[in-house]
């Protein structure tokens, strides 16, 4: 009996393995290639409208940030900025490169595309049993009065990466109520503003991010880029061009030791600096669920709660946007693809049911679902 069971499980296994599609990851520096048709999907119309559709916004990124938050009281640039490129983008199917436009291989900005490598490390911290529970209150681990007070001392890990903790205060020069403030509003009126209890309300907002960043910096007590580098970016064969920057002013001191925070995105410069082939790799560890080969890097169950629908947001997960039934969903594809969004039309499109990954650079954003529209009438 033990031995029929045996062969049955083997059965089991050797067919699921059949039935199992492979998927390749590129090792460093190098990165196969398959036609399109070899899938049976036609790119060449979708190659060509992310071309003719860049983001109609100067190349100056320095100027265009200034121009898109000149509404916000006391705002200025304290992290780096470059100038960008042309559009260009990568198509993935099982792991393979079959579309491909523009330099792949410059460095650019990419705004708050960097929040999904922020929420990142903070999976990190809880596979790592740094973070005990996201539920848990950050106070118990942040050792300043970031989050003192009767309002902020309940905030915890899970209300910061979902973005609806409402935290009040300051950090590096910038107050959370001066972060796309209502424009029918006076400063006054923004100053005094009623505080939503944590968990409760969700507002996008580049302040709480660098919390978040903050506080994580405090759990690993090492910078976050470094954590970041050794944990997933060499394992999973990135270039070593990528850069993940903060502030000038944000330094703090840890185990003697000056460290910069890192910023969640470009609002005022800074954040994470990255080419094309980087975002793919990125793209493809979270396709295959944390795996990169046979190594797991995060664990699945993360993965899947990471992707989970938040109550404040039904297109919000642990800061990835999500394609589930809301305000921002997409008709005509799968109701599980998730994606990182930035400033100036930079996506990285994750399709599990699929097997794709679609890195899309300097996009005019409203254009995001057209384009997608044109992949997807393919499969």
């Amino acid at each position: 009996m033990k031995k029929n069971i045996l062969l049955i499980l083997g059965l089991t296994f050797f067919l699921g393995n059949v039935n199992a599609q492979d998927i390749y990851f590129p090792k460093s520096g190098e990165w196969q290639e398959k036609s399109a048709s070899t899938y049976k999907l036609d790119l060449s119309e979708v190659i060509e409208f992310a071309k003719t559709n860049e983001y109609s916004e100067s190349k100056d990124l320095r100027q265009v940030i200034l121009k898109g938050f000149q509404h916000e009281p006391y705002h200025e640039i304290l992290g780096p900025t470059k100038r960008r490129g042309g559009p260009a983008g990568i198509i993935l199917k099982n792991g393979y490169i079959v579309a491909k436009w523009g330099d792949t291989k410059r460095v650019d900005m990419t705004f708050s595309v960097t929040k999904s490598f922020l929420s990142t490390v903070a999976l990190l911290a809880k596979d790592q049993k740094l973070i005990s529970d996201f539920n848990e209150p950050v106070i118990n681990y942040v050792w300043d009065d970031t989050f003192e007070g009767d309002h902020n001392s309940k905030i915890t890990w899970e209300h910061l990466l979902q973005q609806n903790s409402d935290w009040s205060g300051q950090l590096w020069g910038g107050f959370d109520w001066a972060d796309r403030p209502p424009r029918d509003q006076s400063i006054d009126e923004w100053r005094s503003r009623e505080l939503h209890e944590p968990g409760t309300h969700y507002k996008y907002n580049d302040v709480r991010v660098n919390v978040l960043a903050y506080s994580l910096l405090n759990v690993f007590r090492k910078p976050l880029p470094h954590v970041l580098k050794g944990n997933i970016m060499d394992p999973i064969n990135a270039s070593t061009t990528w850069r993940w920057f903060g502030y000038e002013n944000s330094w703090t001191t840890i185990d003697g030791f000056k460290m910069q925070s890192v910023s969640g995105g470009g609002h005022s410069g800074g954040g994470m600096f990255i080419n094309t082939e980087d975002m793919a790799r990125f793209g493809l560890l979270f396709m295959n669920n944390g795996k990169w080969e046979d190594k797991e890097l995060i664990s699945q169950e993360l993965i899947q709660e990471t992707m989970q629908p938040s109550t404040t947001n039904p297109n919000y997960g642990y800061m990835w946007w999500l394609n589930s039934e809301g305000d921002r969903h997409m008709e005509n594809m799968e109701t599980d693809i998730f994606y990182a969004a930035g400033f100036g039309g930079n996506f990285i499109v994750v399709d599990q049911t699929n097997n794709l990954v679609i890195v899309t650079r300097w996009l005019e954003p409203s254009k995001l679902e057209e384009f997608l529209n044109l992949i997807y009438k393919n499969i």
